[in-house]
């Protein structure tokens, strides 16, 4: 116990980010706030003006800012962000909140749709193409 309160039991992850093609890369729209941009420029070297108009979009409809995407092989687009060999994030250590609590339950969606085609197809590198 700390200051009279129970430490919180962490959630096991039910899912292995290794065994997917990085379907969360794949969503169009990526939000990220000026704090993290700034987090990019940084990482980056780059004065934070630069940082915000190599690696984001604005969506006018939404006034939010957008990380960039381009073209994929396994999905129509991902983040700019996304090592299409090893399908990994190369900016792991500084991505923005919305990547860091995805997904926000001990389950995720995409990797169980796998499990499933990847038992069902009896390949365990199937990678079902949205």
């Amino acid at each position: 116990m700390k200051n009279g309160k129970a430490f919180p039991i962490p959630v096991r992850a039910k899912y292995s980010c290794a065994k997917c093609p990085a379907y969360c890369c794949s969503y169009p729209e990526i939000e990220v706030t000026p704090r993290e941009v700034e987090r990019l420029a940084k990482h980056f070297g780059l004065p934070y003006r630069e940082a915000e108009e190599r690696f984001t979009k604005y969506d006018p409809k939404e006034k939010v800012r957008l990380l960039r995407h381009r073209q994929d092989r396994v999905f129509e687009t991902v983040c700019t962000f996304l090592d299409q060999k090893t399908r990994r994030c190369t900016v792991y250590d500084v991505r923005p909140a919305v990547c860091r609590d995805y997904p926000d339950s001990p389950r995720c969606g995409y990797y169980e749709f796998l499990k499933f085609e990847r038992a069902h197809q009896d390949d365990p590198k199937f990678i079902a193409l949205t």
